[in-house]
């Protein structure tokens, strides 16, 4: 590679080290869990999106264990060709029950999930609304369509009566609404009753994207759209959050639209099939969260608990329901230091900050855990205040 090519590449990473936003990794020596064993030492976790406990829940181990033994390693293939097991329409078949749709698709991740709905659904006579503080893959995914875009401010209705009236004076074909159910970076929820009604007053379709929500928001955890009491008509989702925490995505949604991205979707097209094991272990998933009111009634107890606690110390929060409470610290360098402390404290947490969040929005969005103990936050409420005052972020 040409010199001068790689020092501009160090020059920019010697810059996003400057400004404070040079990410790094720390590496986990145990199973995800509440305590994992990072550099030699047991922490708290409470920044992974294991939010019922189950990333290294022995059934979804089990269930792993014996598809890889039954069927093998990998799929070796893209679906069409040789690489569509039964366990991947059990699944799908599965999903799409659980979630109220004729039928679903799986795909590597949710962000491919994202990257492939928009193309093949909307060309350039059509347009797609969405909402400001979607998540990256959406925002990837209507990039790579041909159809108007057009942007409303977060959770601002007024707006999107705006762009939703912008977009039929244009003389939209169809019109999608894109939004996240849950916005990942504040822990808000969609405000999808008024959403749902712009979309009907203007004959939309509308796109909710539940990672964050999926397992244990709602009756039986069924989504953000649930426990609001609307109707979605395409879902997106994943199963590595809530759903045993290790890969898959997922879009559910009426039978033309899952048949038509079988055929055109590009990430379902040349991506290898999800191997075996993790189908399996995503059917376990799905019965062991249909059951799981006591888990969801300990997470969301979990939480009220952790938000009490954090606000009587000072903390800054955003206010919500949602298992994410972001810790507002607004500067990078300052959510690194008390991210670091706090580990120093046996507390794993992460700084989040631009690009991740808007200059000036740094935070550390700490997440709710069904397996958490009261011991656990107790111990975890008192290392955040010692390292508040330790850094300067408490008075």
């Amino acid at each position: 590679m040409p010199t001068a090519f790689l020092d501009d590449i160090r020059a920019t990473l010697a810059q996003i080290e400057a400004e404070g936003l040079y990410k790094r990794e720390r590496l986990i020596a145990s199973p995800q869990s509440t305590r994992v064993q990072v550099a030699g030492r047991e922490v708290i976790n409470l920044c992974a999106n294991n939010y019922l406990g189950l990333a290294n829940h022995p059934a979804l181990v089990e269930a792993a264990t014996q598809a890889m033994q039954a069927h093998g390693f990998g799929m070796a293939s893209v679906r069409f060709i040789c690489g569509t097991h039964g366990l991947h329409r059990t699944l799908e078949t599965r999903l799409a029950e659980y979630l109220g749709t004729e039928d679903s698709i799986l795909f590597a991740a949710c962000f491919d999930a994202n990257g492939a709905l928009f193309e093949p659904l909307l060309g350039p006579e059509d347009a797609v609304v969405s909402d400001a503080l979607n998540h990256a893959s959406i925002i990837d995914g209507i990039r790579l369509c041909k159809a108007r875009r057009y942007r409303y401010a977060n959770s601002d209705m007024s707006d999107l009566e705006a762009q939703l009236q912008a977009a039929r004076d244009g003389g939209a074909r169809h019109i999608m609404i894109a939004t996240d159910g849950v916005f990942s970076m504040d822990g808000y929820l969609a405000k999808l009753p008024e959403i749902r009604a712009l979309a009907d007053q203007y004959g939309a379709a509308l796109m909710v994207d539940d990672c964050h929500a999926t397992g244990f928001m709602g009756p039986q955890g069924r989504g953000t759209p649930a426990h609001l009491g609307v109707r979605a008509d395409i879902l997106t989702g994943t199963l590595g959050k809530a759903l045993g925490g290790a890969l898959g995505g997922y879009i559910a949604g009426p039978q033309p639209v899952i048949d038509l991205l079988r055929q055109r979707a590009r990430p379902y097209l040349f991506s290898n099939a999800l191997p075996p094991a993790i189908v399996a272990a995503g059917i376990a998933a799905l019965d062991l969260v249909e059951a799981a009111d006591d888990l969801r009634a300990q997470l969301f107890d979990n939480a009220a608990y952790w938000r009490a606690g954090l606000s009587a110390a000072g903390f800054d929060l955003l206010e919500g329901e949602h298992p994410i409470i972001p810790v507002m610290l607004h500067d990078a360098h300052r959510a690194q230091a008390m991210a670091a402390r706090l580990f120093e404290l046996g507390i794993y947490v992460s700084g989040f900050f631009f690009p991740v969040v808007p200059r000036g929005k740094a935070r550390i969005r700490t997440q709710m855990n069904a397996a958490l103990t009261r011991a656990d936050l107790d111990q975890a409420l008192a290392a955040f205040t010692q390292a508040g005052h330790d850094t300067g972020v408490l008075s």
